[in-house]
């Protein structure tokens, strides 16, 4: 009899052989395999949306998936040529080469659900690996507490300085600084990604100086401070470098500074602020030296509060003994210890102090592999040039300026206490190179004795420290040796190594004597250098 179907009002009659033809297919649709199932949609896409810009960067980290069969995998083309495909979970994965700069096509084309054949699915994209062009304009022979404004440009980009984001106004921006920043690092950024990063420094000039170094207990030694008072009255020099923070870790006057409050290093040696005013009322320049990182009370105080991350470690584990001391170096790459020096240098800046000069900012001596350096990331070099940018950005900002002391060594051998000079000369304003002869082995730049030949090894060494600034706008300016080690100095060797400073075309220098006592017969006197 046969079969009746209703759809709505009408009436349909089929023939047996048409309800047999209409249950194989229905068996059929059942009995599709579970792959062209997966499928049955057409292929589709992933890992890239439609409309998409790629940067140089993205390009390089393309990667797509493809879904469809393994048996009939679908057809891919990238702008008209086919795309090699290769198998990945429930498809395909392929990864486009020789991506230009342009707009894109990708289409797939795969089988689709019975009856309707095949499918296809397509994604437009745009490549653009070309940087945003970022033109920045410094102005020149700015003073250490000048306003300064720093102008450019950015073509369709966004724009950051120190992360921070800046107003453009058509593309061009101004950024206004109440003094100097030691450094901005700027980022341009555009709609695909691509980055034009540019580090700016603002160059000062730092004038030129002859000074004598004093110790904290120096200077509140009568004694002591006027023989050095009477050498600035007779114009021998100019500037006095004074002890903020010593070889003990006792900073000579009584610091703010949270963390030497809890480590006791502080004291009342002298009056920080009555001490300034007196050395400026006499027209010298003060320079706060900070011994950084070579810090037996701050070491100790860590240590004992369980903080060894803060001290420099040997491969036991055990703080690293030098011939300092048992727990003598702090660890340069602890944020602890870094903001510690950055937090007295910034207290002695706004104090009034004309310079901030670092010395042992280094890794003490001895095989780096017998050492460890808790949480540091990279070389003990690219660390110690991260702290001093980090410090002069934080002087900068109260007016004063920044110097490093470094090993004579240094300019030669740069890994032996991480002492990069170039790299310090980049983020510093002047580069304190100590170049006694005293301290320089025998042969040294093809010096035979150079304890008894001041002038040749000063002379000499400096030309070195001068081509290894080359490019910055960091002076030298040397410390030169007022004391007898080995070979006796007096007047004629403290007057050659003057001499060989200034025959380098170096006008500045610091002189050195733990006794704090100098040869005045040494010293010419010239005019004051210019004050700032």
């Amino acid at each position: 009899m046969p079969a009746r179907l209703r759809f709505g009002h009408r009436r349909f009659r089929l023939t047996r052989r048409a309800t047999v033809l209409l249950g194989v297919l229905a068996v059929a649709v059942v009995a599709v395999p579970t792959t062209i199932a997966a499928t049955s949609g057409g292929p589709e896409v992933s890992g890239l949306k439609d409309g998409t810009v790629l940067s140089a960067a993205a390009v390089k980290d393309l990667r797509l998936h493809v879904t469809g069969n393994r048996n009939d995998p679908p057809k891919v083309t990238l702008d008209g040529r086919p795309v090699a495909l290769q198998p990945d979970g429930n498809g395909f994965a392929l990864t486009p080469a020789g991506l230009t700069d342009g707009r894109h096509r990708l289409e797939a084309v795969g089988t689709g659900p019975l009856p309707f054949g095949s499918k296809t699915a397509t994604r437009s994209f745009t490549v653009d690996t070309t940087p945003p062009r970022l033109d920045v304009s410094v102005p020149k022979n700015v003073g250490i507490k000048d306003a300064v404004t720093i102008t450019g440009k950015v073509e369709q980009a966004k724009l950051t300085a120190d992360g921070k984001p800046v107003s453009l106004d058509k593309g061009a921006f101004r950024l206004r600084y109440d003094r100097p920043p030691g450094g901005v690092h700027l980022a341009a950024t555009d709609a695909a990604g691509n980055v034009t990063a540019q580090d700016v420094a603002v160059n000062v000039t730092h004038p030129e100086m002859r000074g004598v170094h004093m110790t904290s207990l120096a200077w509140a030694y009568d004694k002591l401070r006027q023989p050095v008072l009477e050498l600035a009255k007779q114009h021998k020099i100019d500037t006095v470098e004074l002890d903020i923070k010593d070889e003990d870790g006792v900073i000579g006057y009584n610091s703010r500074v949270p963390l030497a409050q809890q480590a006791g290093a502080g004291s009342k040696i002298y009056d920080l602020k009555a001490t300034i005013d007196e050395l400026h009322k006499a027209n010298i320049r003060v320079v706060g030296r900070i011994v950084a990182f070579r810090d037996p009370k701050l070491a100790q105080w860590a240590w004992n509060s369980g903080r060894h991350d803060m001290v420099i470690q040997a491969a036991d584990g055990q703080p690293y003994a030098s011939t300092y001391g048992k727990i003598s170096f702090t660890n340069f790459a602890n944020p602890d210890v870094r903001k510690y020096n950055i937090d007295i240098a910034t207290e002695a800046a706004k104090a009034g102090f004309d310079d901030i000069l670092y010395d042992y900012i280094r890794r003490p001596d001895g095989p780096l592999p017998r050492m460890s350096f808790p949480g540091l990331e990279g070389t003990p070099e690219d660390s110690i040039s991260s702290f001093i940018a980090d410090t002069r950005k934080a002087v900068r900002a109260e007016g004063s300026y920044l110097g490093i002391s470094v090993f004579g060594i240094a300019a030669t051998r740069p890994k032996e206490i991480a002492q990069d000079v170039g790299a310090i000369a980049r983020s510093s304003d002047y580069v304190a190179p100590m170049v006694y002869p005293s301290h320089w082995a025998k042969g040294e730049y093809n010096v035979a004795n150079p304890n008894a030949q001041p002038y040749d090894i000063v002379v000499r060494s400096l030309k070195d420290f001068q081509a290894k600034s080359d490019g910055t706008a960091a002076k030298v300016v040397p410390w030169l040796q007022d004391f007898s080690l080995g070979v006796h100095y007096g007047v004629p060797e403290v007057a050659a190594q003057i001499k060989g400073t200034f025959d380098d075309g170096i006008q500045s220098f610091l002189l050195w004597n733990p006794g704090c006592t100098y040869t005045a017969e040494a010293l010419p006197a010239m005019p004051p250098a210019g004050k700032t």
